[in-house]
């Protein structure tokens, strides 16, 4: 039995994993046919024609699957096109059509019986082979009879197409009449059958032997059905039959190969009158005899283009199918041949007159052919939302040809602009510093307002109303220089005169204060000077817009290329209200400060407020004209956000070089040439105070580009992008400013200080601090520091709502440091009494209640210990001087017993107890220790 061994169990079923193998296997076999793989096969059987499949079926079995498989099938079905074009319908009436002709059908029989019997009622036999009679032959067996695959369909499909196909073999002008029973006598239907054969004798499906003639003859049928409905069309056209012209329009349509221009919306945009009335318009009629710019005759001829537009658009969005796109050409032929033809003139003329009516007329042309695009999305409901795009490049890529010598004039006129308001403004102030200001003393300021804060608030609000005026691009009476009022917003002086109109005195007043004379708003410029000046009389706060200044009280322009402009009184002596009945702390009346303001070389003049206006209101008129083409796609979108940048950037960069820059730089230099001995006043220091005017209309004039940023460049640009070049400009402009405020600011506490010194020394009488014995003692302040406090503290309180609150502690820390040393040096110079010493007490405490009311805790701490330091001059017993001079900590560590010892030199006994003093600092005696060898 040991021989024997235990059987293995058999397994009576295969495994999953050898059966997944097997079928592996045979996958990987049946990738192969002969010596090609099945790709490939499948790949030639996607080209091969119609008639050659079945052949290729009969090759072998494997061949055979995959004549059957639906991707060859889905691939000839979707080369029919019939779901793709929605031909399914057509394809169901032609095969209804086809019925009734099969089932009365019947081959002819033998009346005798005879021995065949039933055979005899067999159908023929086809003398040609079909592919039908070849998918008889080979019934597979692959779909049930319920399912419809790809190959059912095409089946189906080729069945009822290819009975169609036989009146194609008629002579070309019989082919028509033979169809027509076959697709019927409707117009759709006829074209929609013959776009189905055409797809079905296409290249790629190849239906029979001799598809490529039986598809030339199907064109020629299609181009003898085309012209048949050209010619219906057009008596429809005439009888203005709209029903008549829809369906023969979607029937040519249908049968359009879908390339080159259809001839049939061609051919009605052709026919319009609109296209031929050119001559009926003229464009030099929108210019008047005093060359300027009158839009009235542009209105019309564009009103006559819209009813057109309106009348035929409607009839083309309703005969014309909407994929066909009649009313996009033929608004693009209206666009170009009419309403192109007619500005090219326009601006023509409009150049040869002047650069700002050039301007001008682009702005106003653009603005209305835009009128094409509203109507078009009024007319068709395919031109809203997402379909505006096509509505507006009818206009864009009509105005294309203006853009390039628009955008660069655009600029160049703005440089021009700029440079007139700056040459304007150095004549003007040339012209008042040699004739001197009569109106000087009648002038407002900042500096005389009770809150200059408040008046600044005032003023950008009023500017930012100024901002948001509304902007009337198409001009209607528009000279080459200023414009009319309530005209376009085009000419350089145009945004002046309503921005002037706006920023009225009187509403800055706010009722803090009264003006003195309601026509005080004058120009800058003089008479008797070159030219003349143009005076703006504004009385009473006016409410209306445009209607704020009246034309009568305008000076004539001039009418070169360049519009010569005129501004206002300069806004550093135009920008408050007189304040004769009010009380201002820093000073007894304002009339001192009016009076201090004058003399000193009108350091004022150096600024101006409406300079800054006048510069950024011709860079708004700029750039509201470059807004109308804001919306401009592509290339040119782009050059017309870089010309908006480039613009500002312009202005910027000629605001902070030619004005501030350069009116900062000479008040300083004036400042460091003041001596206060040369001047009689000692209150005030006049370069200072007319420096703090300059210094709060920077501050101004700051603001005032921060709010035009905020309002007209924002939406242009991203203002977080530090590379971005407008921000880089801007924050160069605000760094300058701050440069220039800082350099004048040290400048001037210099000359502030040397004027303090100066009143210290002269008003300081020489025995102020050593009184004769029986003289009575008085512990006010001495005259020199009531008048150097008085000084400091009327320019201190000037300087605030000017400068941020940084740089005016920094200032005030300034001035408190200049005036301790000041004081030290003058305490040094003085011969001090015990009786003095009281006098010095009563100044250092009225000098520390100046410094502690500028809350700045470092200097407080500093007069703080100089005012302790008063108290070594009143003290009688030396050696109790000699312990407060060692008394380190007695000042905080200010002064060193060193320092101390320079002061109690200044007493009046120190020779009697100089001795005493120092034994008993330093415990020796120079007499007993010293020995001279």
């Amino acid at each position: 039995m040991d021989k024997f061994t235990a059987l293995e169990p058999t397994r009576l079923y295969s495994s999953a994993s050898a059966t997944n193998k097997r079928a592996s296997r045979a996958q990987t076999i049946s990738r192969w046919i002969g010596t090609l793989p099945a790709d490939i096969h499948l790949l030639v059987l996607n080209h091969l024609p119609i008639p050659d499949i079945p052949a290729y079926a009969r090759a072998s079995r494997a061949t055979a699957g995959l004549s059957r498989d639906e991707k060859v099938w889905e691939r000839r079905w979707n080369d029919l096109a019939i779901t793709r074009h929605a031909l399914d319908d057509t394809l169901d009436d032609l095969e209804s059509k086809q019925k009734p002709k099969a089932s009365t059908y019947s081959p002819p029989t033998i009346p005798v019986d005879d021995d065949f019997g039933d055979f005899t009622s067999a159908p023929r036999t086809p003398s040609v082979p079909s592919l039908s009679a070849t998918f008889t032959s080979f019934a597979f067996t692959d779909a049930s009879p319920g399912k419809q695959t790809f190959r059912t369909r095409y089946k189906r499909a080729h069945s009822v197409l290819n009975k169609c196909l036989t009146p194609l073999q008629q002579p070309p002008h019989a082919v028509l009449s033979a169809l027509t029973p076959l697709i019927g006598t409707s117009l759709l239907s006829q074209a929609r059958s013959f776009r189905l054969l055409s797809f079905f004798l296409s290249p790629r499906v190849q239906p029979v032997r001799n598809w490529d003639t039986l598809l030339a003859a199907l064109k020629a049928a299609i181009d003898r059905f085309d012209v048949s409905l050209l010619t219906a069309f057009d008596t429809a056209d005439s009888r203005g039959d709209e029903v008549m012209m829809r369906q023969i329009a979607h029937a040519s349509w249908e049968v359009w190969p879908g390339f080159g221009d259809w001839e049939m919306g061609k051919v009605w945009a052709e026919k319009r009158e609109i296209l031929y009335e050119q001559g009926r318009w003229n464009p030099l009629a929108n210019f008047t005899e005093e060359n300027t710019l009158d839009f009235t005759p542009m209105d019309e001829f564009m009103a006559s283009v819209i009813r057109a537009l309106e009348e035929h658009g409607t009839r083309a969005v309703f005969v014309f199918p909407p994929a066909a796109g009649v009313l996009i050409g033929f608004a693009e032929r209206v666009a170009n041949e009419v309403v192109g033809e007619y500005i090219a003139p326009l601006l023509t003329r409009a150049r040869e007159i002047s650069n700002t009516l050039y301007l001008t007329a682009v702005a106003a042309s653009f603005r209305e052919s835009w009128r094409i695009v509203d109507v078009l999305t009024t007319v068709s409901s395919n031109f809203s939302d997402k379909g505006k795009d096509k509505a507006e490049d009818v206009v864009f890529m009509m105005f294309e040809s203006n853009m390039d010598e628009y955008l660069d004039e655009e600029i160049e006129s703005l440089k021009q602009a700029f440079e007139v308001i700056c040459k304007e403004w150095a004549r003007s102030t040339l012209a008042l510093a040699s004739h001197g200001s009569p109106t000087q003393a009648q002038q407002t300021r900042f500096l005389t307002a009770q809150n200059p804060a408040l008046m600044k608030r005032t003023v950008l609000a009023s500017f930012t109303d100024v901002l948001l005026l509304p902007v009337t691009i198409v001009p209607r009476t528009v000279g080459a220089g200023v414009v009319a009022v309530g005209g376009a917003v085009g000419a350089v002086g145009t945004g002046m005169v309503q921005g002037i109109a706006m920023l009225n005195p009187q509403r800055w007043v706010g009722g803090t204060g009264s003006v003195n004379n309601a026509k005080e708003y004058a120009s800058f410029g003089l008479e008797g000077a070159e030219g003349e000046a143009a005076i703006f009389e504004i009385g009473a706060d006016e409410e209306g817009g445009d209607d704020g200044v009246d034309e009568s009280s305008m000076a004539p322009s001039s009418t070169q290329d360049t519009a010569s402009i005129t501004s206002t009184n300069t806004a550093a002596t135009s920008f408050a209200p007189s304040a004769s009945t009010s009380q201002i702390n820093v000073t007894s009346s304002a009339s001192a400060i009016k009076a201090t303001l004058a003399p000193a070389g009108n350091l004022d003049l150096l600024l101006s407020l409406d300079v800054a206006l006048q510069l950024i209101h011709a860079d708004r008129d700029a750039l509201k004209r470059l807004e109308t083409f804001a919306s401009y796609p592509g290339h040119y979108g782009i050059r017309v956000r870089e010309t908006i940048e480039e613009a500002f950037c312009e202005m910027l960069g000629v605001l902070c070089n030619r004005h501030l820059e350069k009116g900062f730089g000479i008040a300083t230099e004036r400042m460091n040439s003041y001596k206060p001995a040369e001047h009689d006043e000692t209150a005030s220091v006049a370069p200072l105070l007319q420096f703090f005017e300059l210094v709060h209309i920077g501050d101004t004039i700051q603001s005032m580009v921060q709010v035009f940023f905020d309002k007209e460049l924002a939406p242009y640009i991203d203002k977080t992008d530090f590379l971005n070049v407008v921000v880089r400009e801007k924050k160069r402009f605000e760094n300058t400013l701050d440069d220039c405020v800082a350099a004048g600011l040290n400048a001037g506490t210099q000359v502030l200080m040397t004027q303090v010194e100066h009143i210290i020394l002269t008003l300081t009488k020489p025995r102020e601090y050593y009184p004769p014995e029986d003289a009575p003692l008085e512990l006010g302040s001495t005259q020199g520091c009531t008048e150097a406090i008085r000084c400091l503290d009327m320019h201190c309180k000037l300087l605030k709502g000017s400068t941020s609150k940084e740089v005016l502690e920094v200032f005030y820390q300034e001035v408190g440091i200049r005036l301790l040393a000041i004081l030290q040096k003058h305490i040094k110079r003085q011969i001090i009494s015990l009786n003095g010493g009281f006098q010095v007490i009563a100044d250092l405490n009225a000098y520390y209640s100046f410094i502690a009311s500028l809350k700045v805790p470092s200097i407080t701490a500093d007069f703080s210990h100089l005012k302790m330091l008063g108290h070594v001059f009143v003290v009688e017993d030396a050696k109790d001087l000699a312990q407060i001079v060692r008394d380190v900590t007695r000042y905080g560590g200010a002064y060193r017993p060193e320092d101390i010892y320079e002061f109690i030199q200044r007493r009046a006994d120190w020779k009697k107890i100089e001795k005493t003093v120092d034994k008993t600092m330093y415990n020796l005696s120079f007499k007993e220790d010293c020995i001279v060898c």
